[in-house]
C-alpha cells in the first residue's frame, strides 16, 4: 500500500487522504503518527529505531526539516543511515514531500520522516 503525500501546509499533511497535524514517519505500508523526537530539533539515531530496524530496509529516507529547515541532523544518524546503506535526502518539508512522492512513484523503497512546523 503506497501512501502517497497529497498537500502539505505549515503544521498539516495529508497522506492517502488522510490529514496529520503531528510529525510523521511514512512507511510504504503505514504512517507513524505523532513522531517525536529525543531533542526536539536534533535528531537523533534512536529517533529512527523504526526506520533503521524496518524490514524490508528502505532504499532511501527523506527527512523534512521543517518549514523553515531548522531541525539538524546529529552525525550518527548519517553513520548509521550510510553503514546500512540507506541513502539520506534533507530538505525543508515541502521539498521533502515532493521529493518523497516522485521517489515513491519511481518504485524504489522510500521512507519520510517530516517534522511538519518550524
Amino acid at each position: 500500500m503506497r501512501k502517497l503525500i497529497n498537500s502539505y501546509r505549515f503544521g498539516a499533511i495529508e497522506i492517502g487522504g488522510k490529514r496529520y497535524t503531528t510529525d510523521v514517519v511514512i512507511f510504504p505500508d503505514r504512517v507513524l503518527d505523532g513522531w517525536w523526537r529525543k531533542e526536539g530539533h536534533r535528531l537523533c539515531v534512536e529517533d529512527l529505531s523504526k526506520v533503521l530496524n524496518a524490514d524490508p530496509r528502505p532504499e532511501v529516507l527523506v527527512v523534512g526539516t521543517g518549514y523553515s529547515g531548522l531541525v539538524k541532523l546529529s552525525g550518527e544518524v548519517e553513520e548509521a543511515l550510510k553503514d546500512r546503506g540507506i541513502r539520506l535526502i534533507t530538505q525543508p518539508t515541502k521539498e521533502a514531500c515532493q521529493t518523497f512522492n516522485r521517489i515513491l512513484e519511481s518504485g524504489q523503497r522510500v521512507v519520510a520522516a517530516l517534522h511538519l512546523t518550524c
